[in-house]
């Protein structure tokens, strides 16, 4: 166990280190140049074709072998959206300071473009099995780069990244949370957790999207709701908040005797890779759900990929990282979920630690039927369809497990695995970039 660790570790280094966030970030300043800029420029005609599309008459044809934009929109938000918002944002907070939040929304804007990429390649390369359209990274790596090997070593991470980080550590962060809060046993929480996703993910993508396209919008409104409540109690400390952001995003003063510039290459680490974990952009796994959308035209959908990481990162990253810095409540001196029950019970008492448990404990069951369609997507592209019954009731068991486990050695190489899934995506998107045309965007502008 002890060389795994180690292993991990070292592979971890180079695939969240330096070089990696560079690409990342790369990446998404690439394509924001390329696309001019849109994500700010075009603010009004992308914000129109998601959220102005839910004010017109539904206009949906009657079939099985599509899930609506919204659908596909909102079970990739409960991919994404989960703990990283909470659990994540007090994360980067702790570890990289004030000044991580300004690179999580660095992060969230050029990200804005790679998962415009990512879903706009999604939809020109999927395909069509078992009467429903599938698509994701490794059909635009096979078709479009036509390098099955490298199509099969996504798949192959993200399988695994699926059982681990969309698996277990939600499970985990689940249980923990309900257990704070109510005192339910671990093995309890896991037993009903296990049978409710098994119950969703057993009805496919069309039980899922239905379930998240109720939840999602729901659940997140309810937080943020009680963050505002925070915020407007504290909102003379507000503009401290944001001034303390923006002045430790660029500290390069010494840190215990350290190096020059230590604080700030610790804050663009955890701002950009929380960011990154938060809405997944770069990643590959948004554009394996949006694959299935109900749509002809990909620019369109990948407009609700840009929704997602605006309402992901932006919107309720930003929200909780403004709880935590305008309560003080970084210099408590905790980290991960009890930084974040803390901040609430600051300001609800008793009642506080129960809103971050379930919202912590519904986040993360959105997240755990989501991610399991993501695994299940890359299995059939390994091994077609004669596996998925199996791996739906393995992914169910995985869930007991993570609730019951000591789980920190998953949680460091499911972080891996989410690493690892980037690299062959980002290589494709870079390799395929001449498919991606500002002029298609010229052409939604009426």
């Amino acid at each position: 166990m002890e060389t795994i660790e180690k292993m991990n570790a070292a592979v971890n280094n180079i695939v969240w280190g330096p070089y990696m966030l560079c690409l990342l970030l790369g990446v998404g300043i690439f394509f924001t140049i390329k696309l001019r800029f849109f994500q700010a420029l075009h603010f009004k005609l992308w914000w129109k074709e998601t959220v102005g599309t839910l004010l017109k008459p539904c206009t949906r044809k009657n079939t099985t072998e599509k899930i609506s934009s919204f659908q596909a929109m909102s079970t990739a938000l409960a991919g994404s959206i989960g703990t990283g918002n909470i659990v994540g944002v007090a994360n980067a907070v702790a570890m990289g300071g004030a000044g991580a939040v300004l690179w999580m929304w660095i992060a969230s804007f050029f990200g804005m473009a790679t998962i415009l990429a990512e879903n706009v390649l999604g939809i020109k390369y999927r395909v069509k099995r078992n009467g429903k359209y599938v698509g994701g990274p490794m059909y635009y790596i096979e078709k479009g780069l036509h390098c099955r090997w490298l199509a099969a070593v996504f798949a192959v991470f993200c399988t695994l990244a699926a059982l681990g980080m969309g698996n277990m550590t939600q499970a985990n962060s689940a249980a923990g949370a309900i257990h704070h809060c109510f005192g339910i046993p671990s093995w309890l929480c896991g037993i009903i957790l296990a049978i409710l996703v098994f119950l969703i993910i057993f009805g496919g993508i069309d039980r899922i999207s239905k379930l998240t396209e109720k939840l999602i919008p729901f659940i997140s409104i309810v937080f943020t709701l009680c963050v505002l409540v925070v915020i407007i109690i504290h909102f003379r400390d507000i503009p401290r908040s944001i001034l303390l952001i923006f002045s430790q995003a660029f500290d390069v003063r010494s840190v215990s005797g350290g190096l020059m510039g230590y604080g700030m290459a610790v804050a663009i680490k955890y701002g950009i890779s929380r960011g990154v974990f938060s809405n997944e952009a770069g990643l590959g796994s948004s554009p394996i759900v949006h694959s299935a959308a109900d749509t002809d035209n990909p620019y369109q959908q990948g407009f609700w990929g840009v929704f997602q990481v605006f309402i992901d990162t932006t919107v309720l990253c930003t929200l909780m990282a403004l709880c935590i810095l305008a309560t003080g409540s970084q210099n408590s001196g905790l980290d991960g979920i009890e930084l974040s029950l803390y901040t609430f019970e600051s300001v609800f008492g008793a009642v506080g630690k129960i809103i971050v448990g379930i919202s912590i404990f519904i986040f993360a069951f959105a997240t755990l039927v989501s991610w399991s369609y993501y695994g299940e997507k890359s299995l059939e592209y390994l091994s077609g369809s004669k596996w998925i019954r199996l791996y739906r009731v393995i992914y169910s068991m995985f869930v007991f497990a993570g609730c019951v486990m000591n789980i920190s050695m998953v949680w460091e190489i499911s972080d891996t695995l989410n690493g690892l899934m980037a690299i062959p995506n980002l290589i494709a998107l870079m390799l395929l970039s001449k498919e991606i045309h500002y002029a298609e965007i010229k052409k939604l502008i009426r």
